[in-house]
């Protein structure tokens, strides 16, 4: 027989058994599996390619990273918070205006402004040609014009369309900056913008620019049209032109380095984010009147990172529309605007789901440490596509040689490796990359609900699972759409990871746009990218109706 205390202590032991943590925990590790699984595969014999990448190139592509980084960074940093600075402190006409076209240029991927640019500033292009025809130049002898595809030109373009990042964090560190500091700043006859509004903007400016940075090492279209060998670069010549996925892993595994650097860089800056006032009480700075020459500058400081990141690619594109180079919407067209659209809302469905049962389960079914753990589960987005990749690739093959196995001892019959075929890896991949962003909306929409409220419908007689979907999931409406919304515009503009893992018969419209990119023909895929543009200047407006609520409270 099983004494009263045995019965007592299993019977705590069943009590304590949580099956949504329990699930949300499961749920966390299939995550997690295509990062593990670059580790794994990057453990493996790559055949003496990695001692060869060692002694050759690996240092060129270190340094050429660092180099690119450390590019983008000041051309984002000058566009940033020069921008965020200009409309916060000063009132000038078009100001209002400028406050949302200053986000237009985070909806151009990175490889189309790297595309246009390179039509636009080329020996056969309108600007050199016009050059030639103001001056009378007849040939490249005759003058000098930077080159366009090299260091400088990467470091422009992408930090061009990544500036934003910076400005909206920055432009918000600045707004929540107490008018008394900057009073005081004055009486004491002080620089306001170094020692009053830099300073306390700074853990706001470092987080944008960790986030830029990660976004830099992740950026593939670009660094491939440009020709400059990085270590994202790197991966993918490893992986498809030599065809040794162990030596691609262990080049990721660097880029892994770089990448935990920049978390930690990043994790840093928003601890330190307490030294930013956020009372309602302390009121922000009002903009000061500008007219003339100083309104002028103001206008230009702000209008030019608008020009050079949204509106010249964009009317380069539109004008290859307009004069008929583009291709028509023939069926290749059609079906690649197809694929892309099932394609996003697939993984926006099924992001959304995930990122809604762990952040539910994580804010009232769980304890600290499982809110940690669902937490780091939704850090793919720091992970560059290719790294993904061949963690989805390595993760998946793992998963269907089990499934094949128990297929055939159990049932007898063949395992014709679904998982690794067709699209599924391409939607697992960007499922685990663009989680965090499904997750950031969820949690943001948690941390302004009362936490009681789901313990009053549990006292009301219902059951956590139906107190969710009645209760919080209907107050969340706003925060589940605008981050189905970012994830579908995300996956539409997604290139290394379904260029690494479609099908050979699949396109996407940024597949489509690449092929012809790579060709020299992108007159003639204009149109497809400027689906792309059109699309992506969706969040925009939603990122601009949060900065004006943020600014009225």
């Amino acid at each position: 027989m099983v004494d009263r205390a045995t019965f007592h202590a299993r019977g705590v032991g069943l009590a304590r058994f949580n099956p949504w943590a329990f699930a949300s925990a499961v749920l966390a590790i299939v995550l997690l599996a295509p990062i593990v699984a670059v580790v794994v595969a990057a453990s493996k014999d790559s055949g003496g390619l990695w001692d060869h990448l060692f002694e050759t190139v690996l240092s060129l592509y270190v340094g050429n990273t660092l180099t690119l980084m450390a590019g983008v960074a000041a051309v984002s940093l000058a566009f940033g918070v020069s921008s965020a600075w200009v409309v916060v402190r000063h009132d000038f006409r078009g100001r209002r205006w400028l406050e949302w076209m200053l986000l237009l240029p985070a909806a151009v991927p990175g490889y189309l402004i790297a595309y246009t640019y390179t039509d636009f500033l080329e020996f056969a292009g309108p600007v050199q040609g016009a050059l030639r025809e103001l001056f009378g130049w007849r040939s490249a002898r005759d003058y000098w014009f930077p080159e366009i595809r090299s260091m400088g030109g990467a470091s422009l373009v992408i930090g061009a369309v990544l500036y934003p990042y910076i400005y909206m964090m920055t432009r918000a560190a600045f707004l929540l900056t107490p008018a008394s500091l900057f009073e005081t700043g004055m009486l004491s006859g002080r620089n306001l913008f170094w020692s009053i509004a830099l300073p306390m903007a700074r853990p706001a400016v470092v987080a944008g620019l960790a986030l830029v940075m990660m976004e830099t090492i992740s950026d593939f279209g670009t660094v491939e049209y440009f020709a400059i060998e990085t270590l994202t670069l790197g991966i993918f010549n490893v992986w498809l032109g030599m065809n040794n996925l162990a030596a691609a892993s262990q080049i990721a595994v660097v880029a892994f380095l770089f990448i935990l650097a920049l978390l930690t860089v990043e994790v840093l800056a928003r601890a330190k984010r307490r030294f930013n006032d956020t009372s309602r009480r302390a009121v922000s700075i009002r903009p000061k009147p500008q007219n003339g020459w100083r309104a002028l500058a103001c206008f230009t400081v702000c209008a030019l990172p608008v020009v050079v990141g949204f509106v010249i690619p964009v009317g380069v594109l539109l004008n290859f529309v307009l004069r008929g180079y583009s291709l028509a919407l023939s069926a290749p067209v059609l079906d690649a605007a197809l694929n892309t659209f099932v394609l996003a809302g697939i993984v926006a469905f099924i992001v959304m789901i995930t990122a809604g049962f762990l952040g539910f389960v994580g804010a009232y079914k769980s304890d600290p440490l499982m809110r940690r753990v669902t937490a780091v589960a939704s850090a793919g987005y720091a992970f560059p596509g290719t790294i993904l990749a061949i963690g989805v690739v390595t993760a998946g093959g793992a998963m269907d040689e089990g499934i094949a196995v128990v297929m055939r001892n159990l049932m007898g019959i063949s395992h014709d490796a679904w998982l690794t075929s067709g699209i599924g890896l391409v939607i697992v991949a960007c499922v685990v990359r663009f989680q965090a962003v499904g997750y950031g909306a969820v949690t943001s929409g948690l941390e302004r609900l009362p936490t009681s409220m789901v313990e009053a419908s549990r006292v009301l007689g219902r059951g956590f699972g139906e107190s969710v979907r009645t209760v919080v999931v209907p107050m969340l409406r706003m925060s589940l759409l605008a981050g189905g919304l970012l994830v579908f515009v995300d996956v539409m503009k997604e290139l290394p990871m379904t260029l690494l893992l479609r099908p050979f018969n699949f396109e996407t419209l940024a597949t489509y746009v690449y092929q012809y990119a790579k060709d020299e023909l992108l007159e003639e895929a204009a149109l497809p990218a400027l689906m792309i543009i059109v699309t992506g200047v969706v969040p925009v407006v939603v990122m601009n109706a949060a900065l004006r609520r943020f600014t009225r409270g």
